[in-house]
């Protein structure tokens, strides 16, 4: 009995490691791209909307296809969904390392989204299936959180010492053996989870993703158009109308993509518009602190990766801690920890935008604290979603966080340029200003958490 328990424990914790490998793998790419757009741009061509256009075509793609994904997690299986996203995404990033035009990466990094699409949602519902004890899928996702922050710490280094030693290709070939490996361990430990067959909503799907990518599309195009140019006018147009037709079909359709049932439950919807805040501020602040040390202070790939690494190794430290500090303070606490340690690190960028290496580099590390509440995020949305749409929570929850990321780096992009050269000070400013945003929303929602165990204690008494 013993015996086999052991053997049990030792199964599942391999399969946590494959999914969080896979998960490492996805956000590993979100971040290693960025030192590595100057040589790209060099070999290539591009102007700076190009470079933002290499990354949001990754994020994109990832945001725009993660409800579908999730739905035809619930539907065919996560377990089945997660090894073909490994599959996509490995060659997405086979194709990456072989692109000989622009235009050939940034198709290719819209594969490596769809793979990335595929793995997100599938990662959490695998877990929510191993772990259904509360304290036990808390340590879980704990570690899937640490091997986030492992990813977006090892991004910037792991870029710049690949693109030094061996070129940019190098830092898409580095995915092969990751995906390879996940794969076959989470083959041999990792069982499939129960199908659930739901109708897919092709109409809403089709509206959502058309309107993500003619507002991110127009945030990028205002970077080097101006916010009054025809185009980008006409595309933030598209992306609203976009909007409000996929609100209304969705009132519409019978079996709607994104079910009501999913916000009956305010924990969710908050945990929703804090992943949203989150993403936006992080992805973009790391976008616009690589471009401004390439670009500003005429630091190569290796050296822009070492600037940023005393804020990635804070990043990952931060989301491997955060597992042991929700189960002592709870995830609206952490959650609020991490938020206001971006909103001074971001401050203090802002602020000195005008100083040097040196000084940019320790003012940017508050923002690696922010990695704690990102499990935290996470374990909120999973614990009030209905289990039997566990995948299509946590698609829609991973949607909301890579539009976030993809707004980021488009608004706060647009930004970093747009009196003609590169300054990280209004960037960050606003970032500064959505991580207060978010403060507040989670303290508001600690307060009336507290309101209803008031409201119960006094029905009791």
């Amino acid at each position: 009995m013993r015996a086999a328990f052991g053997t049990a424990r030792r199964s599942r914790a391999l399969g946590l490691a494959a999914i969080s490998l896979g998960f490492l793998m996805i956000t590993l790419d979100a971040t290693i791209v960025n030192v590595a757009l100057g040589p790209i741009g060099s070999d290539l061509g591009g102007a700076l909307s190009t470079a933002q256009s290499i990354v949001n075509g990754y994020t994109l793609a990832f945001a725009a296809l993660l409800l579908s994904a999730g739905a035809l997690a619930d539907r065919f299986g996560s377990r089945t969904g997660f090894l073909a996203g490994l599959a996509v995404f490995a060659l997405g990033s086979a194709a990456c390392a072989c692109a000989s035009s622009l235009t050939a990466l940034i198709v290719a990094r819209v594969i490596q989204g769809a793979g990335a699409a595929a793995l997100m949602p599938c990662s959490l519902a695998l877990i929510a299936h191993a772990f259904p004890d509360p304290r036990d899928r808390r340590r879980a996702l704990g570690v899937w959180g640490g091997a986030s922050g492992i990813g977006l710490a090892a991004g910037p280094v792991l870029g710049g010492v690949l693109t030094a030693a061996l070129g940019w290709r190098a830092i898409f070939l580095v995915n092969l053996p990751i995906a390879a490996t996940a794969a076959e361990i989470l083959r041999r430990h990792v069982g499939e989870t129960p199908r659930h067959r739901h109708p897919l909503d092709l109409p809403g799907q089709v509206l959502s993703a058309a309107g993500l990518a003619a507002l991110t599309g127009g945030f990028i195009i205002a970077g080097s158009r101006g916010w009054d140019g025809r185009l980008t006018l006409a595309l933030l147009a598209a992306g609203i109308a976009g909007a409000g037709g996929f609100a209304l079909v969705e009132r519409a359709v019978d079996h709607p993509m994104v079910d009501p049932a999913l916000f009956r439950e305010g924990a969710f919807s908050i945990a929703v518009a804090l992943g949203v805040i989150f993403n936006f501020c992080l992805y973009g602040s790391i976008f616009c602190l690589a471009i401004d040390l390439h670009r500003a202070h005429g630091l190569d790939a290796l050296e822009t990766g070492l600037a940023l690494l005393p804020m990635t190794i804070v990043t990952g430290a931060m989301a491997f801690l955060s597992g042991r500090l929700v189960a002592h303070v709870g995830e609206r606490n952490a959650i609020v920890v991490g938020l206001t340690a971006g909103a001074a690190g971001t401050l203090l960028v802002s602020l000195a935008a005008t100083g040097g290496v040196t000084i940019l580099v320790v003012s940017s590390v508050p923002i690696g604290v922010t990695a704690l509440a990102m499990p935290a995020m996470a374990a909120l949305a999973m614990s009030h979603a209905p289990r039997h749409r566990i995948g299509l929570a946590s698609g829609f929850f991973n949607a909301s966080r890579q539009t976030g990321g993809a707004l980021g780096v488009a608004v706060l992009g647009s930004l970093l340029g747009a009196d003609g050269h590169v300054s990280l000070h209004a960037p960050f400013l606003v970032a500064a200003g959505a991580y207060t945003g978010g403060i507040a929303l989670a303290l508001a929602a600690n307060s009336r958490v507290r309101q209803r165990a008031d409201r119960v204690a006094v029905r009791i008494l």
